[in-house]
């Protein structure tokens, strides 16, 4: 019998965010954060840390040695960086800490790809941060390779080691798989022309109208935005969920929608909040790194606080609007490889349309009670969080600032991430945590607040 040969060639949507990354140089990183009130089994926490290098994260990317090829994965398996236990700090300090470890080395061509810190604290608690690169995998394959990591799962993909062919025999290689590919992309290029033609107005708007942001001080300094975490007890949520006439991903839009409101993070047209939201298609012993495509729901943050049956509604039909109508831009990325920098850069724009002031809502549900269980015991709280490393004050600026709410259900609570930037505002922790707490109680509820 034959063996087939192993594809481990990038997904297209894989390549194309990495070299979104190359091209910017911004980064973009998930993070775990397990908070026990109490001292931590640090055996089990290096069972674990032994164990995360596999599966998913058990890999690095090996770039084409042609500009036009397609990227690999190649083995990168066991720890990728040593297991960091920091001096103690107090209590207090742990949020400055979370964000110290999101700004270390990560890199998911040369590594460390992941990283992990513990972190006693004075008065007897533990933190334990774990950090990932998104180009790795997106946060339901970062909660699946968690899962695995601390039941003793190690996945093996069968990727090769690095370089594990010469540059003349992979040069070979991708110029062979390029030219069997040239149908499909000769077939993309007429779908590209065909769409192009339809959004030119899009593509290429008159200068005066989309005027770049008056040059700011420090402005290409990287800003670090600042982020929360709100801490919900569930029954509480769900109770105040139904009463509202939603459930608990409406309860969560609508807290995002009118916070997005309370930082003006609202169309001009019509005042509503535009949600984008991740919507998994993960499969079992799905190699990619990125599953996921991307729902927007318009939402009026007028009376989510009093009922959110129009928040449900707009939910529910831009699910079903995904489903029954993909976006079309998908079918162009078999052009992928061929994308020269330049267009990087300036694609995100038409992309995401921040002339809407998107937000950025995430919502991975109820998550498996193994994933608190770091050190084989249920962790007291944890944070969930999606982290956009080395943006300038700039950019930020250009782009009308940002919020991003993640949310999920896990640990006994509703836990709620916020991170947010506002153009020409003081943004601090302070206030972002006043603010929070001041939407909350617009919904009739309180909560932990870190």
């Amino acid at each position: 019998m034959t063996e087939v040969a192993l594809d481990n060639r990038l997904s297209f949507t894989d390549q194309l965010l990495f070299l979104g990354q190359r091209a910017t140089g911004q980064e973009l990183a998930m993070q775990a954060v397990w908070v026990y009130e109490r001292p931590i089994d640090l055996d089990g926490v290096r069972r674990f840390h032994e164990n995360f290098g596999y599966g998913l994260f058990g890999r690095r990317i090996e770039r084409s040695p042609l500009p036009f090829g397609r990227h690999r994965w190649v083995a990168s398996t066991g720890p990728a960086a040593e297991l960091a236990i920091e001096e103690p700090r107090p209590r207090t300090a742990l949020s400055d800490w979370v964000d110290e470890r999101v700004q270390l080395p990560l890199d998911p061509e040369w590594g460390p790809g992941w990283h992990v810190g513990v972190l006693p604290m004075t008065g007897g608690s533990t933190a334990v941060s774990l950090v990932l690169s998104h180009c790795l995998a997106d946060g339901f394959g970062g909660l699946l390779t968690v899962v695995d990591a601390i039941k003793g799962n190690r996945r093996d993909f069968g990727y090769p080691p690095p370089r594990s062919k010469t540059r003349l025999r992979a040069t070979a290689t991708d110029l062979l798989e390029t030219a069997k590919s040239a149908p499909e992309v000769a077939r993309t290029l007429a779908v590209g022309a065909r769409q192009g033609w339809k959004r030119r107005a899009e593509f290429f708007r008159p200068k005066g109208s989309r005027p770049d942001a008056p040059a700011v001080a420090g402005g290409e300094e990287h800003v670090v935005a600042p982020a929360i975490t709100i801490y919900v007890d569930l029954e509480t949520w769900d109770a105040r969920a139904a009463a509202l006439n939603g459930n608990t991903h409406s309860l969560a839009a609508g807290f995002a929608a009118k916070l997005a409101e309370r930082v003006g993070r609202r169309r001009d047209s019509d005042g509503v909040v535009t949600l984008q939201i991740p919507i998994a298609d993960r499969v079992a012993d799905d190699t990619r790194g990125n599953a996921a495509s991307i729902a927007t729901a318009c939402i009026d943050p007028a009376g989510v606080t009093t009922d959110l049956a129009g928040a449900r509604a707009e939910i529910k039909q831009a699910l079903t609007t995904l489903r029954e109508n993909p976006d079309e831009t998908l079918e162009l990325l078999p052009l992928t490889p061929f994308i020269p920098k330049r267009a990087v850069r300036g694609g995100s724009e038409v992309v995401f349309n921040f002339s809407d002031r998107p937000v950025s809502f995430s919502n991975l549900g109820d998550i498996d009670p193994v994933v608190s269980r770091l050190d084989g015991t249920d962790a007291d709280l944890m944070m969930l969080r999606g982290v956009d490393r080395k943006v300038s004050r700039q950019f930020l600026e250009r782009r009308g600032g940002l919020l991003t709410v993640l949310t999920g259900r896990v640990a006994g609570k509703m836990s709620i991430t916020v991170v947010a930037y506002r153009p020409e505002a003081e943004n601090t922790k302070a206030e972002l945590r006043a603010l929070g707490a001041e939407v909350l109680a617009e919904f009739g509820l309180d909560g932990l607040i870190e």
